[in-house]
């Protein structure tokens, strides 16, 4: 596409208007977004992002313990991940974990990777993440012998999983 100002260039920056619920859409080369006076960041990539999240989510354990370790597969260390954004192997998410969790997280909304849902599915993949969350806290409500509550979350999880073996039949049928 070229750019609406000169008509020469490649169109590079895609600007987007909004006054009195009218949209309008500039697409400008560089050299003349910059006349225009628009502030133009130029390549700012996913490993930019990412590291740029590292960064922001160091933490004491990342500083010291992870900080010098080493990856045993490829030798990438956290802090090359940090300066890179993107990790060596696939041993560094083992070898990272504890740092990486939080990174995750705060990435995906959750450290357990899921893959992608249709979108006819969103439901089933939350009640998977739910029920991932309340396993978890069963665990530790029985590591500190919180037993009423373990009980609790026992049962809560026993109706979620029959939840999803009906969803499950339900869908197969309509299927088969």
């Amino acid at each position: 596409m070229l750019c609406e100002m000169c008509k020469q260039s490649q169109a590079t920056v895609h600007l987007t208007e909004i006054v009195n619920e009218q949209m309008t859409e500039l697409h400008l080369c560089e050299t003349c977004a910059n006349q225009k006076g628009a502030q133009v960041e130029s390549h700012f990539g996913l490993s930019d992002m990412l590291s740029g999240l590292a960064d922001f989510n160091k933490t004491q354990e990342t500083e010291g313990e992870t900080a010098s370790k080493a990856c045993p597969s490829c030798g990438m260390t956290y802090e090359d991940f940090r300066k890179v954004g993107r990790l060596g192997c696939a041993q560094c998410y083992q070898t990272f974990k504890r740092s990486l969790g939080t990174l995750l997280k705060r990435i995906h909304g959750s450290p357990i990777h899921l893959g992608k849902t249709p979108a006819r599915l969103v439901k089933p993949a939350k009640s998977k993440t739910e029920l991932a969350e309340l396993k978890k806290k069963l665990d530790r409500a029985i590591e500190d012998e919180a037993f009423e509550e373990a009980a609790r979350l026992r049962d809560q999880i026993r109706r979620m999983e029959q939840q999803d073996q009906q969803a499950k039949r339900k869908a197969s049928g309509a299927n088969g």
